[in-house]
């Protein structure tokens, strides 16, 4: 074990007596988190059961944008069990949600933690053919461990911010060990695979941004119907996957303006939608729940978006969407679900972990930048009264989402190659 990584393990063992605090402390809002803890340390890690592709899919982003790789997997390799390992109780709900239909060929646990022991653990009951890691999430010792095993370890549809590459070059050795223990990696862009590069990774080549293969089910279209007939005859301004601090800078823009248009705010966590209420009803607003499964009164200004795998039964059946995570410094979030249904979208200036899809859907003319709450709301007005605007944003949000199409093809290929290479 390299010094580097002796520090590191070192500092996980301090911090251990803290992990099962952390997972008391977020299960008083989110109680799920006190369940399955035996599989955070690789305890009940599920027995292989005969050969398996292994997928960590950390929350509900990446295990949405996994969903178009899982479906050319489970075609390309018909023997094969998927296991997909989540981190968050979210991420493993998204997955049942899913792939329910293929419950016989998918499983779903939690990665262990990094701890030498528990990484080796898992590995040794799953015994997985190869590994994929979605997008951001590398550990040092899973790497280790995965190539003492010469298991080959891919870093896929990976993105890498400035600034995460910034965080990750202050770790030195460590963080240059890890990318370079790595078998391949896809990278969405030519600008992440270059900040990977520059960390020590070596294989990388650009393989595009699963988000964009995938589509809506003809179930969540029929059920995005419903809705807009449940919310009525006026306009829908849809404030999708906002993050915490943003609802109330949105409500308060919303306060002042005029009443003409239906507010549907659907926020990023599920263990914020009683807080989310609660900033609603602080300000007066009228609101209904979609979880009471009721039509919109006429009265109502916000509609609250309390489930779970319905974000594009939302997109489709809202007149423009607002993306959240950008009125904050919090990298934004993803816009191309909203593009591939149609929706015109409205975006904040903080997308950094989005950069280069926030940059291109605004140069196609499916999505236009707002500066703060306050501009969001008043072009959402405008566009609510433009209906030639809004469906000439929607087109050419299908038109951009259609022309970056063909990144599982290209990770498939390369899934393949890493494979083929493994055997050798």
């Amino acid at each position: 074990m390299s010094p580097a990584r002796t520090l590191y393990t070192a500092l996980l063992w301090l911090l251990l007596p803290l992990i099962p605090l952390r997972l008391l402390w977020r299960g008083r809002r989110q109680p799920e988190y006190r369940a399955h803890w035996g599989e955070r340390f690789a305890g009940k890690a599920p027995v292989a059961r005969g050969p398996t592709i292994w997928i960590h899919a950390v929350s509900v982003g990446e295990t949405r944008a996994a969903q178009p790789l899982v479906r050319a997997l489970l075609a390309a390799y018909p023997q094969h069990r998927i296991l997909l390992s989540h981190m968050t109780p979210t991420g493993r709900a998204t997955a049942r949600e899913l792939f329910a239909a293929d419950a016989g060929r998918i499983d779903s646990v939690y990665l262990p933690y990094d701890y030498p022991f528990a990484i080796r653990r898992f590995l040794e009951r799953v015994r997985p053919d190869c590994g994929l890691v979605m997008e951001t999430e590398v550990w040092p010792n899973l790497v280790a461990a995965c190539a003492a095993r010469r298991l080959p370890l891919l870093l896929v549809n990976a993105r890498l911010s400035a600034r995460s590459a910034r965080g990750y070059r202050r770790l030195g050795a460590l963080a240059r060990d890890a990318f370079a223990g790595l078998a391949a990696i896809g990278a969405q862009t030519e600008g992440d695979a270059q900040r990977l590069r520059e960390l020590g990774a070596g294989q990388v080549e650009v393989t595009g941004n699963l988000k964009f293969d995938a589509s809506p089910d003809a179930t969540q279209l029929a059920l995005g119907s419903r809705l807009r007939e449940r919310f009525g005859p006026r306009p829908v301004l849809l404030c999708a996957s906002t993050r915490e601090g943003e609802e109330a800078l949105i409500l308060d823009a919303l306060a002042q303006a005029g009443g003409e248009f239906l507010t549907v705010i659907v926020p990023r966590h599920p263990q914020r939608f009683d807080d989310v209420a609660q900033l609603v009803a602080a300000r007066g607003l009228a609101q209904q729940r979609r979880s009471a499964d009721e039509s919109i009164r006429s009265d109502t200004r916000i509609v609250l978006g309390d489930s779970m795998g319905e974000l594009f039964a939302y997109y489709a059946a809202a007149d423009l969407a607002f993306i959240g995570g950008s009125l904050l410094p919090l990298g934004g979030q993803n816009l191309i679900e909203a593009c591939a249904v149609g929706t015109p979208v409205l975006i904040g200036p903080h997308t950094y972990n989005f950069l280069d899809a926030t940059a291109q859907a605004i140069a196609a003319g499916a999505a236009r930048r707002v500066v703060d709450a306050g501009d969001m709301v008043a072009q959402a007005r405008t566009l609510l009264a433009d209906r030639a605007a809004r469906i000439a944003m929607g087109e050419a949000g299908r038109r951009f989402a259609a022309t970056h199409a063909g990144a599982t093809a290209r990770t498939l290929q390369l899934i393949e190659r890493t494979l083929a290479s493994a055997r050798r």
